[in-house]
């Protein structure tokens, strides 16, 4: 150890503690956040004033930006050389800084993420902006302290005419804290700094109507308004951006064409991500990207599948790219040169108490200057008011200092005034001068006056800030380049599926499908048609719905369970597929089974769901209404929709909008008719109330129908092949739970009752035998008869075959054609919808066809 050292030994925790302390303090304040007057970190304001001190202005020549960087590091900025040309580069690239600070001449980098050239081959030169950030720094108009090595001065701060933190933005890393701030449209921001100075009290939701939204310097749109609003109260909040996209039909092929992107995205890398997204089969639909992007502006060509749905592709890249992202906004500044979380108010209240200071201290800089002056003309005028004396007096004295002395005797003059009379010029004596020196006089105590009208009058001050903001604006102001999107929010899945009609076919064995309408083409009357569907052999389409992607399918089993569906989760086919086993696509029972459904408009729409009802039938004769709305919220595995006894299960369930008849029909042949209102609505556990009486233990219920339309007949089938068509008119209304009328007289030639349908001459009926065999007629071909009369029989049984169902179809099931499926429903919430070229839609179950 050298002599004269000595060890000091200290605790290593508490030298950490201080030593890190020192560090973040130094990181927080002299690095990484803006200061809010400014809106300049350290390295930022240095390069500006750099810049001003080597002259080079915005109306100077570009200087080699090495020699810029050499100025900055030399005397101010003791960092590396690539700080500061990093930091020069930003404040000169178009889609870093909403209003560039430093006009760069050579490669200044892309948006593609490419790095500039070296300072060495580049050029920068201040922007006029840059000009008025430091306009009066000479007039002392802020503080100046000493630079690493205390040989000059920097200024702690610029004047700032620009509100450049709004303005520009900010984003910074400290320790234990951080800044993000977006930038804004400058002539929003005047007129809101305009807004707070005429009115200190201002409110924020003022404010907003002024300063909109961020504004970032690559354009895009800002979608959703909420956490804007919450960043401007708060001074913390989430802005989603997303790119401004359009489609168009490139070289025959429907196209994604993007032409802004959010602020802060590489474009390069952005496509490349998208490309693997493609490969790894993340996105579908697109066949090719291509960047057209040229001097002229940025175009991303999206090229589509043949297949693929624009909207819905947008929507997904939209999901899964940078095409949308967030700017999370953390408005942290130096406020006194402590970190402070500041909200948009308060952003502008500092910036106007900085620019009130700037304004203050000017004008006592220039109000000494002129004071200044004013006493030497004093001086002056006395002097050529006594010219031929004060000749005499210098001719007389030996040197300069003695003649200044015995000019001070003579005139009671100061040391500066007796300066500036002896070294004043002959030409000055001139007669034209002396009229000039009074002329300055006269204009220079006018200017003392008004200056020291301005330091007396806060509000002339305030009025010379509003003044020189609104000049501001004129020169530099724009309009916004970022959209406002008030609507938006977050991405559901809803948004990813267009929601177009489609036609939703369930067959008799219970196989499921949607098609889009519009591959059911439209064909003129008499069309041979076209093939609907290839179902199994002894399979057919029982019903079919038109509705909508968005619309909700339930589904109703035996044993009494609701299960829900979006019609866009149900399986896409074509028209002549086959479809998917219900039982494959909900979480039902083994033992269960799929008995009835209702495809219903908005189940969230809560005067749909209070206005309509959901009205169930079980074998035993148990009838249950229950409101729409208690089927708004779906479980994975099912609801309870009814609750079932034992030996009990569920028939039927139809939707209706509380004022339909409903019709019971029973084995033993008895048909019951009541209004609908006559049973109350119950909660979904409840099991429901008599319907009608059964005959006796071995009787059941066959089937329930719910009329609207009252043109329409009532059709039974018995085991035997035997039915009828009767009217409506025949069977009296009674009350809920009688024993009902004869509806089809049942013998032993008959057999029991197998159904009961509403029907219209347009219907065609579909009678399968238990052997399989299946016949399809036509309603127009019976006739209309008597209650109580025994049918004709409709088709031959052989043998101990009997019917095992009925169903009614469509009138040609090759034949569903657009304008089929198109035409006007009646305005029932049930029933049959026919349209105008009498093809039938089964509308039993569903009131889709509104649509």
């Amino acid at each position: 150890m050298a002599e004269g050292e000595k060890i000091i030994p200290i605790n290593i925790e508490d030298e950490m503690k201080s030593a890190y302390i020192d560090y973040s303090m130094s990181v927080i304040v002299s690095r990484a956040l803006p200061d809010v007057r400014d809106g300049l970190k350290p390295v930022h304001r240095r390069v500006l004033y750099g810049m001003h001190e080597l002259g080079v202005r915005s109306n100077s020549a570009h200087k080699k930006s090495a020699r810029i960087v050499g100025e900055v590091l030399g005397k101010y900025h003791p960092h590396g050389d690539t700080s500061v040309y990093d930091s020069m580069v930003r404040m000169a690239q178009e889609w870093s800084l909403r209003y560039m600070l430093v006009d760069g001449q050579g490669n200044f980098g892309s948006i593609d993420g490419d790095s500039p050239a070296a300072m060495r081959y580049t050029e920068a030169r201040m922007r006029k902006i840059a000009d008025d950030m430091l306009a009066d720094i000479e007039k002392d108009t802020v503080d100046h302290q000493l630079n690493f090595d205390d040989s000059l001065k920097e200024p702690t701060v610029l004047p700032a005419r620009i509100p450049n933190l709004l303005v520009n933005g900010a984003s910074g890393i400290a320790v234990g804290m951080a800044t993000n701030m977006p930038p804004h449209n400058l002539s929003e921001v005047v007129d809101g700094t305009v807004a707070y100075i005429d009115n200190k009290d201002i409110e924020i939701d003022e404010l907003i109507t002024h300063i909109k939204a961020p504004d970032f310097p690559t354009g895009g749109i800002i979608y959703g308004y909420d956490g804007v609003r919450e960043a401007f109260k708060t001074g913390r909040g989430r802005v989603v951006m997303r790119a401004k996209a359009t489609f168009e039909e490139v070289q025959g092929r429907e196209s994604i064409v993007v032409t802004e992107i959010p602020y802060q995205v590489n474009k390069a890398d952005m496509i490349k991500k998208t490309a693997d997204l493609i490969n790894d089969k993340k996105i579908e639909g697109i066949s090719t990207i291509r960047d057209e992007s040229d001097r002229n502006g940025m175009r991303i060509v999206y090229i589509l599948k043949r297949d693929a749905i624009p909207n819905i592709v947008l929507n997904t890249l939209f999901k899964y790219t940078a095409l949308q992202t967030s700017f999370s906004v953390n408005n942290i500044a130096l406020v006194n040169g402590r970190p402070q979380l500041l909200n948009v108010k308060e952003m502008i209240h500092y910036f106007v108490e900085h620019r009130h200071e700037v304004v203050v201290r000017r004008t006592k800089f220039e109000l000494k200057k002129a004071e200044d002056r004013a006493h030497i003309l004093e001086g002056l005028i006395i002097a050529s008011d006594n010219i031929d004396e004060v000749i005499a007096i210098i001719r007389g004295s030996s040197n300069a200092d003695e003649a200044r002395e015995n000019l001070i005797k003579r005139f009671e003059l100061s040391e500066i005034q007796a300066k500036a009379i002896v070294e004043m010029r002959l030409r000055q004596l001139t007669g034209l001068e002396q009229d000039k020196l009074r002329a300055e006089y006269d204009e220079i105590i006018k200017t003392i006056a008004d200056l020291k009208d301005i330091l007396a009058n806060e509000e002339r001050r305030m009025q010379i800030i509003k003044d020189e903001l609104l000049e501001v604006k004129e020169k530099y102001g724009d309009e916004r380049r970022s959209e406002i999107n008030f609507a938006g929010g977050d991405l559901s899945i809803e948004d990813m599926i267009p929601d177009e009609q489609v036609v939703i076919t369930i067959s008799h064995a219970g196989y499921i499908k949607r098609t889009p309408l519009s591959e059911y083409k439209t064909q003129n009357r008499g069309g041979v048609g076209q093939k609907a569907s290839s179902t199994r052999n002894e399979d057919f389409l029982e019903h079919l719905f038109v509705g909508t992607n968005h619309q909700y399918m339930l589904f109703f089993t035996q044993k009494g369970k609701c299960f829900w569906m979006r019609v866009y989760e149900i399986p896409e086919g074509s028209k002549t597929s086959k479809g998917r086993a219900i039982q494959n696509l909900i979480n039902i029972e083994q033992d269960d089974k799929v008995m009835a459904f209702i495809c219903t408009q908005d189940l969230k729409d809560e005067d749909y769901v209070n206005s309509h009802y959901v009205i169930m039938a079980t074998k035993k004769g148990t009838v249950k209404k229950t409101s729409l709305e208690q089927y708004s919220r779906p479980r994975l595995n099912g609801i309870n929709a009814i609750g079932i006894k034992e030996g009990d299960e569920l028939l039927e369930a139809k939707l209706t909008t509380g004022t339909s008849q409903i019709f019971l029909g029973l084995k033993s042949g008895k048909a019951i008719r009541f209004e609908e209102s006559k049973t109350r609505p119950m909660g979904r556990n409840a099991s429901g109330v008599r319907g009608i009486t059964l005959a006796d233990d071995n009787d059941e219920v066959v089937g329930m129908v719910s009329v609207h339309n009252f043109d329409d007949d009532i059709l039974v089938v018995s085991e035997k092949g035997y039915g009828k068509r009767s009217s409506l008119e025949d069977y009296r209304i009674t009350n809920r739970g009688g024993k009902g009328v004869k509806t089809i007289s049942v013998t032993d030639k008959t057999g029991g009752l197998v159904a009961i349908k509403n029907v219209t001459d347009s219907d065609d009926l579909m009678i399968i035998n238990k052997s399989g065999i299946a016949i399809r007629m036509g309603v127009e071909d019976l006739r209309v008869m008597g209650r109580a009369t025994q049918g004709v029989r409709l088709i031959n049984i052989k043998g101990k075959d009997s019917i095992a169902a009925v169903a009614k179809v469509m009138k040609d099931e090759d034949a569903v054609d657009e304008e089929g499926l198109e035409g006007e429903a009646p305005d029932t919430a049930e029933g049959d919808a026919s349209t105008e070229d009498g093809t039938a839609l089964d509308n039993d179950t569903t009131e889709s066809t509104e649509e």
